[in-house]
């Protein structure tokens, strides 16, 4: 199992979680409970969990690539829904899955 993940800095880690899943919850499998969410990819699955500094997020899948792919598709949205203080910072880092 390949996992990348990160840390991004922003006290409302929250909504955009919440948003993130609202949003892709019309084509994905997603799952949402307060500040932490899941969304679930065709090759991946997402992995989303906020506190009042910022977002913890790791992508998981079998293929290397197909998870490197989605930290930018993942970063992308969170920064249209955190328009006010875009674009984070993501520091991914790959670890032992």
């Amino acid at each position: 199992m390949n996992v990348i993940a990160t840390r991004v800095a922003t006290e409302n880690g929250g909504k955009y979680v919440r948003q993130l899943c609202k949003h892709w919850s019309h084509k994905l499998q997603t799952e949402v409970e307060g500040d932490t969410g899941t969304v679930t990819f065709p090759n991946a699955v997402a992995t989303m969990a906020a506190d009042g500094q910022g977002i913890d997020i790791a992508i998981s899948g079998q293929d290397r690539e197909d998870v490197e792919r989605l930290t930018d598709v993942v970063a992308r949205h969170i920064d249209r829904f955190a328009f006010r203080e875009a674009p984070l910072a993501y520091d991914w880092q790959w670890r032992e899955g």
